[in-house]
């Protein structure tokens, strides 16, 4: 706690002077302590006072503030009001397991590219792919970008940067292989089927099909499925409106109003308005459900978000052309869309050639 003191002195020649000493206490201990002298009170109080006030402020002249181990950076970062709320729930499990590695107990002004490698090899030798492995990288990346600015603390993301190529170069890190999973033959039914008869348990209040049904048609994540709002319905366009939609440009204010086809509407419609929510339930209980029915069901690599994969695919089945595709599953990179389509109809362009070489030759 800093203070100040003022003492009246006389000089030889009998002129009043005014000293201000100023301190800073560490429990008992004084650890920092300054005194000037001046001609008039007020001017000792004034400065005084300033040097409290930036003491406070900035801490004790001189003093080097000690800079955090990446354990600490992340947990300061994790915890900031502005930052915390903007943290999905794939980055925050991330960065998580990146605070229990040994890596999270170096300062983090002493990271060197030879421990982001080491990191690296030890999470590839722990079963991660080098998928998995980027995001360690991308996340953390964006705890350092935010260290000085937000923090005041000196390091940056440079080095995460320039790190990137070696691991890079070393195939320690990647892009994920494009997922093209959809449910075959009768796994749908039969996982309906499971999911029914837990939700008829005396305990049960998750309405597990109906959520499942509506996931796909409508083509959202759980986590949209499980935020969208009655306040956010609009009747006249059969739509609904969801609120910052993940986006990997911008998703804070990213809202969409999302036509809901078909059986879709109906699902929402039938719905008990007992909160403001329409399907008022945790996301991650929704999909821990599925994974044990799907499991006792010995259904293998079928994960919940491959539905949002299913329900486009169904769209394009049904004629829809890739714009109209977007407006449901609100993807702004056609090119993602544009993968799908081509997977599903692969010799459609081909088809449609022979056609027209067809027309041609009969005319």
């Amino acid at each position: 706690m800093a203070g100040y003191t003022i003492e009246k002195r006389k000089t030889s020649k009998g002129e009043l002077r005014y000293r201000c000493t100023v301190r800073e206490h560490k429990g008992e201990a004084v650890v920092y302590r300054e005194s000037r002298t001046f001609g008039r009170q007020s001017d000792a109080k004034s400065w005084g006072m300033q040097m409290v006030t930036m003491i406070e402020r900035d801490g004790i002249p001189g003093a080097v503030e000690p800079v955090p181990t990446i354990r600490e950076l992340i947990a300061m970062y994790r915890n900031h009001s502005a930052i915390a709320p903007t943290i999905g729930r794939t980055k925050a499990y991330c960065l998580n397991l990146v605070a229990d590695c040994d890596l999270a107990a170096i300062q983090a002004d002493e990271l060197t590219i030879k421990d982001l490698v080491d990191h690296c090899q030890a999470r590839r030798k722990a079963g991660a792919s080098a998928a998995t492995i980027a995001h360690d990288i991308s996340y953390l990346s964006s705890v350092f970008a935010a260290a000085k600015p937000v923090f005041n603390i000196a390091v940056d993301n440079k080095l995460i940067t320039e790190g990137r190529k070696t691991l890079n170069d070393l195939k320690l890190v990647g892009k994920a292989q494009k997922r093209t999973r959809r449910p075959v033959s009768d796994e749908l039914e039969r996982i309906i089927k499971g999911l029914e008869k837990r939700q008829e348990h005396v305990t049960a209040k998750i309405p597990f099909t109906e959520i499942l049904n509506f996931a796909i048609l409508s083509c959202m994540r759980i986590s949209e499925v499980c935020k969208i709002k009655w306040s956010g319905v609009d009747e006249k366009n059969k739509a609904v409106m969801v609120e910052d939609r993940k986006d990997p440009r911008k998703k804070a204010g990213n809202h969409m109003l999302v036509p809901l086809l078909g059986e879709a509407w109906e699902i929402l419609q039938r719905q008990p308005k007992t909160d403001e929510l329409i399907f008022p339930y945790n996301g991650k209980s929704v999909t821990a459900g599925f994974q044990r029915v799907r499991k006792e069901l010995g259904i293998e690599d079928l994960r919940w978000h491959d539905l949002r994969r299913e329900g486009a695919c169904r769209l394009f089945e049904a004629g829809f052309v890739i714009d109209e595709v977007a407006q449901v599953t609100g993807h702004r990179n056609i090119n993602i869309l544009w993968q799908i389509y081509t997977d599903l109809f692969p010799n459609r362009v081909h088809a449609k050639f022979e056609r027209l070489q067809q027309g041609k030759s009969k005319n």
